[in-house]
């Protein structure tokens, strides 16, 4: 199947991400308060695209079941995902709301929902749009996964919930994306097949990219803007 080769073609970028500083501080527990903040400023602004783009495939959407599905997904973004958000704003001691309000799109983040937005506006068939978007909850369960196995952590680990919840809850998600990736792929050229492994292998770059830019705070240089 095609999603197993996709899988191989990022494991070495999985390996990266899993020894991200943003990652690494989880698992120790002492990440920068300033970081984890940076990453629900940034995020909760990307989830909320990430639901438009759902939105926006429901149109292209060929069965009830991939209506449902995508309808299901929009649901957990608005209200199931906020769980792991609530226990990183609990661990910096402040409203996860009230961090939020000052969300702003920063460089990484804003090249990466680009990427996928370009997959909707430009192909018609959704595995492509899902080849973009597909990686987001695969390294999510994958980087979790690999935390839970490879650490032991107390149970008052104040990320512990963090990496169980990414674990636990994103197997249906990447299960269905995977299928209907597997599927349409089928009847698909060469080319198109060589266009889902890129838009695969980007947006799990973009993942890496998210978390960093997290790590290091990025913003953008704004020159001239006060000019």
């Amino acid at each position: 199947m095609l999603t197993d080769k996709l899988i191989q073609d990022v494991e070495p970028i999985i390996e990266e991400i899993y020894y991200d500083d943003f990652i690494q501080g989880l698992i120790r527990g002492d990440i920068e308060k300033s970081s984890v903040i940076h990453y629900l400023q940034a995020d909760a602004l990307y989830l909320d695209e990430f639901a438009k783009i759902y939105a926006m495939l429901i149109a292209k959407a060929d069965s009830r079941e991939t209506v449902k599905y995508l309808l299901g997904q929009m649901e957990f973004l608005f209200d199931g995902e906020s769980e792991a958000h609530e226990t990183l704003a609990r661990s910096v001691d402040m409203p996860y709301e009230e961090i939020i309000e000052a969300g702003e799109w920063y460089p990484s983040a804003d090249h990466y929902i680009k990427h996928m937005y370009y997959n909707v506006y430009a192909k018609e068939n959704i595995a492509f749009t899902f080849s973009a978007m597909a990686p987001c909850p695969y390294v999510y369960k994958k980087i979790a996964q690999m935390v839970l196995e490879r650490n032991t952590f107390e149970n008052d680990h104040p990320y512990r919930s963090w990496f169980e919840f990414y674990n636990d809850d994103m197997d249906d998600t990447v299960d269905v994306m995977f299928d209907i990736i597997n599927r349409e792929s089928g009847n698909m050229t060469q080319k198109d097949i060589t266009v889902l492994r890129k838009n695969f292998i980007q947006s799990t770059e973009h993942e890496k990219r998210f978390f960093n830019m997290a790590a290091i705070k990025e913003r953008w240089m704004e020159v001239g803007v006060n000019a």
